[in-house]
């Protein structure tokens, strides 16, 4: 193996044996691709229905303060432009004939007008800030609430499409876009504003000035676009190498993979792997640097030669006649103004520009959301108590797969039965209990609950008769206390009901034990948050599915991390529901599901054997070959 100090050429891209495969697009790029492949005429073009976008978020947003923005902005603007008549009408007064006290006391009024102007304006500009930060937070609170009811509504298997959780996630940069986009809109607005009154200002001292103002302007406004043009160019182009980068760092330094990284030896590898990558964007950095700085430099020359021959200009005039000297002081004055207002709209172009293209994906997701979204057959109603789930010929087939993970599958659960779905990895057990819990729908065939679909009850109303432990559980940061009275979240947050749930699950002396009891925080983002292990966290999860006390109740692997005495515990918990609760209970050791009602082997999506376990015993089928397989393992003896 190369060591740390074996690094690539600095011209070298990165290997193609290199160990991290190929990235899937990210989110970030969509705005900074659009904006690279746009072009500075594809800019222009889509800029309007950008703009218009914007304003209609902020106008649904926040009337008041929208047109507040735009009033005081237009206001801002004639301010500027009666500013620079004053400025030059000032000048016309200082440079006249006769003493200097005369001509001060004569330019006095237009200097005190220049002086209102001027503090009007700027009263303006921190009324525009005023009602601008308060937009925003509500443009926010807006976008965000409208991402999230649909992402919290959709069926569970949008998440099983590449390209619905890819959108989701350039979705979410779009909602965090549209309130730079209100802002970049509004700040666009503006120097557009201040570009109009200087030129309003110049024709009105002297109509020759404004071509003197478009030759000084419009070769700097160039440039900066085309300079923004390359930047996105020199961002994109490095953005794989990036996020390599950003991989091995946290290979380097997670937490997570810290002991797995010393144990093995894995040091000197990675290092070599960041030394390649770093090798080939630091090549790649220097020549797009180069391009940009070239650009950035021919830019500004064009732009000085510009202003060169403005100021030479103004010279012939002068010194033909043609303007008067305060006429030629204030063009100077307005072509500095106009430069700063080109920076800022040209800089503000670009950034509406791309933050539009997020925002676009935001909206795109939200429409593509609705097609995911829960269908509803007829009223629905509100379910009454479990007294059968049938499942009639369902089949369930994943996005990504040819085969079914459930093919054609009946069987029938009557309420106060304890069923255990086994068979091996693969079998389809997972998913016909998500199918059952409502949280997916099947491909084609009907789940029913007391003989009407799951899709024809109101579905808040259904889930909360189901009680789901899943074996994938979510570790969520909160107390001990609020993840398993989440389990229950329409009762009362009663310590004393937590408790008994926490008992069932064998959890209530591991959470005493923690720091803070059930007040502990089970993240350790946070302060004082402990981590908790794989079976405590199970216990935890189990917990929460007790809690709720449902007329179903799916686990589905809830032991896989427990040891002996904690295994046993939740399995007389279990036992307590026999008779009176319907239980779906998956699991891998065997010897747990022996009370079972009925027992259902799965394999390969089909039930393949259904009985209780002396039945089962008896046919020396598939659950009588995995049961005495794995019952090997506990039997001891002298070694022959």
């Amino acid at each position: 193996m190369s060591t740390s100090r074996d690094r690539a050429p600095e011209n070298a891209d990165v290997p193609d044996d290199f160990v991290l495969p190929e990235l899937r697009p990210i989110w970030w790029e969509t705005g900074v691709r659009a904006r690279a492949e746009a072009g500075i005429l594809g800019v222009f073009a889509e800029l309007p229905g950008l703009i218009v976008k914007a304003i209609a978020i902020a106008w649904r947003t926040d009337r008041i303060r929208t047109a507040t923005v735009a009033a005081v902005t237009v206001a801002a603007g004639v301010m500027a432009t009666f500013g620079l008549l004053a400025t030059q009408r000032v000048l016309v007064e200082l440079f006249a004939g006769g003493p200097t006290p005369d001509r001060v006391r004569a330019a006095l009024p237009a200097l005190l007008l220049l002086g209102a102007a001027t503090a009007i304006r700027g009263a303006m500009g921190i009324a525009t800030g005023y009602a601008l930060n308060g937009l925003t937070p509500r443009v926010n609170q807006e976008v965000e609430r409208r991402l999230f009811e649909h992402t919290t509504a959709v069926r569970l298997e949008a998440f099983d499409d590449d390209a619905f959780s890819e959108g989701m996630e350039r979705a979410t940069r779009g909602s965090e876009a549209a309130i730079e986009l209100v802002e970049d809109t509004m700040n666009l607005f503006a120097g557009v504003v201040s570009l109009l009154a200087v030129t309003v200002a110049v024709m009105v001292i002297h109509p020759l000035l404004l071509l003197a103002l478009l030759v000084a302007t419009v070769p700097t406004a160039y440039a900066a676009l085309r300079a923004g043009h390359e930047r996105f160019k020199s961002y994109l182009s490095g953005s794989t190498r990036r996020r390599r980068m950003w991989v091995l760092q946290q290979l380097m330094a997670e937490r997570v993979s810290a002991p797995e990284l010393r144990s093995y030896g894995l040091r000197h590898f990675l290092l070599q792997q960041h030394d390649r990558v770093m090798g080939a964007q630091t090549a790649v950095d220097l020549a797009l640097a180069r391009r940009v700085t070239t650009t950035t430099a021919l830019g500004s020359a064009t732009g000085g030669l510009a202003l060169g021959g403005v100021y030479t200009l103004l010279g012939v005039l002068l010194v033909d006649g043609q303007i008067p000297l305060a006429a030629a002081a204030t063009c100077v004055v307005a072509v500095q103004a106009a430069q700063r207002a080109l920076t800022q709209t040209t800089f503000q172009i670009d950034r509406v520009f791309a933050d539009g293209q997020f925002f676009n994906e935001y909206v795109g997701f939200l429409e593509r959301a609705v097609t995911y979204l829960p269908g509803r057959a007829g009223a629905a109603s509100t379910p009454e108590e479990l007294r059968e789930i049938s499942v009639r010929g369902v089949s369930l087939t994943y996005p990504d797969r040819d085969q079914p993970a459930v093919d054609d599958l009946t069987i029938t659960i009557r309420a106060g039965e304890t069923i255990a779905l086994v068979g091996e990895n693969g079998s389809g057990k997972s998913s016909l209990a998500a199918m059952i819990a409502g949280l997916r729908e099947p491909t084609s065939g009907v789940v029913a609950w007391n003989g009407r679909a799951l899709r024809e009850w109101d579905t808040d109303a259904l889930r909360a008769r189901i009680g789901v432990v899943l074996q994938e559980h979510h570790k969520w940061p909160f107390s001990a206390a609020t993840n398993i009275a989440m389990g229950d979240l329409a009762a009362p947050a009663d310590r004393g009901r937590i408790e008994r749930a926490a008992a069932l699950a064998a959890a209530h002396e591991m959470i005493l034990d923690l720091p803070h009891g059930y007040d502990t925080l089970l993240d350790r983002t946070f302060k004082d948050g402990q981590d908790l292990s794989g079976g405590q966290w199970q216990r935890v999860t189990a917990a929460r599915g007790f809690l709720r006390d449902g007329d179903l109740l799916i686990m589905d692997e809830p032991s896989s991390a427990l040891d002996p005495r904690a295994e046993d515990q939740l399995f007389q918990a279990i036992r307590t529901r026999q008779g009176t609760r319907t239980t779906i209970l998956i699991t891998h050791r065997l010897a747990n599901v022996t009370h079972a009602d009925r027992i259902l082997v799965m394999h390969d999506g089909a039930l393949t054997e259904a009985g209780s376990h002396d039945e089962l015993m008896r046919a020396n089928g598939r659950y009588a070959e995995l049961f005495t397989l794995q019952s090997k393992g506990y039997r001891s003896g002298p070694a022959a």
